[in-house]
């Protein structure tokens, strides 16, 4: 049965071979003794096969009278040149291993991210992240890293109660307290690390500002030792850093009454505040904190108490060997390098496309500030302005601006529309936030909208996610976002001591509450790996109906 196999093979060589070697190897094989052995000649000439035809171009023309086998019938072998290939298979030899190389390299990421869900944290660089103006409720707001964990960047800024709107500027690796003397009409939150890979946009029509509320602070689960500080920072930043001092009593005493003061004024719940403050006094008078003589230590000892009585992971007192004035003012160096890092970075929007069956689709990884990347958003709206439905994904986005929410949010409104409510506790005050006007020729405020959210969908990216979805204007395709709905403060006690407290509520006007502590829910719960191709297949079906 192998026989008629074998022979089959030896007819697909090429001619030249057959000719020479076609009747030996028939030979051979006619005298192997054993299935086993037919069957390695059998491997032995799919071999030889693959081989004539692949590397041995010679053997595809007729063979010169020298090679011929003898006349007397004796098998005859020859010894065959050395095997030289062409220039032209060095080349495409070439061409095809870095083909399998870079498509290995994608299948291993690819296998990483999408498979596995491997997080792979971006490069951090030392340089200004953005500007954080305040109106009202005076919240320095700080930016979350890579998700699992969220984590504070201490020191945290230092606060104030005035009712100006004072500038302040968010360094990667500090929160600067605006100044008094320094107004603006722009309110926002701190940026995260971003990679700039947007697409260039053609329009650059400049889209109205409103001032607006910040977003929420960052979520931490444990404080940071301080960073130093970024390159950039203003001349008039002081830095003094202390000796390692023991703490007494009487020092320790005097970080909780700043602690319970502080809780007593600005904490979002007065109840929860008064609890925390009773717990730190039941542990001081029990004697708990006298082994506590390194600020370090002592801090997130507070950190602890406060928290298992409050269960709330955003209060923190932070220990910093770093003294500073109480408001520093940004410098115009600081704003200048945070206006070029967002034309550098296309604001942090990444794709731009219509995706078949005329769906929009915008990506961007941050709410930049409004007044700055403003005419970005007229580009990237003005080119999905034809599209029969709309996606953004914010999958990747931990948030930013309110301004820029209330401006994206804009688009999909014929009207204003009152987005939430900011209030200040410690004020008794309440900011709203509502969409602009309807931007002239927009033609997508009927047209089909979905967001996609994740676990790494934080701050302003929540809100814009909450407040759609309240409005019943947008289907949200994903996992459910961090939940993050307060801002949190720091508020400093002394040269060393801050203590981190969310002191501003995000209202929203139609639920009459958050996103705090439970994310805001999808319409429809998929992975978030699965979520474009999800959206994508409801705005096909929405699209047929109509």
């Amino acid at each position: 049965m192998l026989r008629p196999l074998y022979r089959c093979l030896l007819r697909l060589h090429p001619s030249g071979f057959r000719r020479r070697f076609a009747d030996e190897m028939l030979s051979i094989f006619d005298h192997s003794v054993g299935k086993p052995a037919a069957l390695r000649l059998l491997v032995d000439g799919l071999l030889s096969l693959a081989r004539q035809w692949a590397l041995r171009p010679e053997f595809w023309h007729e063979l010169s009278p020298a090679q011929q086998p003898a006349a007397d019938g004796i098998p005859a072998f020859y010894t065959l040149d050395p095997f030289r290939p062409r220039a032209g298979a060095v080349i495409h030899g070439l061409v095809l291993s870095t083909a399998l190389f870079c498509l290995t390299c994608f299948a291993i990421r690819y296998s990483w991210i999408h498979i596995l869900h491997v997080n792979i944290p971006a490069v951090q660089f030392d340089s200004l992240r953005s500007m954080q103006p305040s109106a009202g409720a005076s919240a320095t707001l700080e930016r979350p890293t890579v998700p699992p964990r969220w984590q504070d960047k201490a020191p945290i800024a230092l606060s104030t109660a005035s009712h100006s709107a004072p500038v302040a500027v968010a360094m990667q690796n500090r929160a600067l307290q605006p100044s008094a003397t320094h107004a603006s009409e722009t309110l926002g939150s701190e940026s995260p690390e971003r990679s700039g890979r947007s697409p260039e946009l053609l329009s650059t029509t400049p889209v109205p500002q409103a001032p607006l509320q910040p977003y929420v602070g960052t979520r931490v689960d444990q404080p940071q030792a301080p960073q130093p500080k970024p390159q950039g920072a203003t001349s008039a930043m002081i830095r003094a850093v202390a000796e390692d001092v023991k703490l007494d009593a009487a020092e320790r005493q005097r970080v909780i009454d700043g602690a319970i003061a502080n809780l007593t004024k600005y904490y979002i719940y007065p109840d929860v505040a008064q609890t925390m403050a009773d717990a730190l006094l039941a542990h001081e008078n029990s004697g708990d904190d006298d082994a506590a003589t390194d600020g370090e230590v002592f801090a997130d000892l507070l950190t602890r108490q406060m928290r298992d009585v409050s269960h709330d992971r955003y209060v923190m007192m932070v220990y910093s060997t770093v003294t500073k004035p109480e408001n520093p003012p940004p410098s115009l160096e600081d704003v200048s390098r945070y206006r070029k890092e967002m034309e550098e970075n296309n604001c942090t929007f990444e794709k731009v496309k219509i995706l078949p069956h005329n769906i929009g689709y915008l990506k961007f990884n941050e709410f930049p500030d409004a007044s700055i990347c403003g005419t970005t958003v007229a580009a990237a709206m003005a080119s999905l302005n034809h599209a029969d439905a709309i996606i953004f994904d914010l999958r990747d986005n931990p948030g930013g601006y309110a301004n820029m929410v209330a401006l994206i949010a804009t688009y999909l409104f014929d009207h204003p529309t009152h987005l939430n409510d900011f209030y200040n506790r410690s004020e008794h005050s309440t900011e709203q936030s509502w969409t602009h006007p309807p931007v002239p020729g927009n033609r997508l405020a009927d047209k089909p909208a979905f967001v996609l959210t994740s676990l790494s969908t934080f701050s302003a990216a929540e809100g814009f996610s909450y407040d759609l979805k309240m409005l019943k204007r947008a289907t949200l395709v994903g996992e459910t976002t961090s939940g993050r709905g307060h801002v949190g403060m720091g508020h400093r006690i002394d040269d060393h001591f801050t203590i981190r407290v969310p002191g501003i509520r995000v209202v929203n006007p139609i639920s009459k509450t958050n996103w705090e502590g439970t994310g805001v829910e999808p319409d429809v719960k998929v992975k978030a790996a699965d979520a474009l191709k999800t959206a994508e297949k409801l705005a096909e079906r929405r699209l047929q109906k109509k």
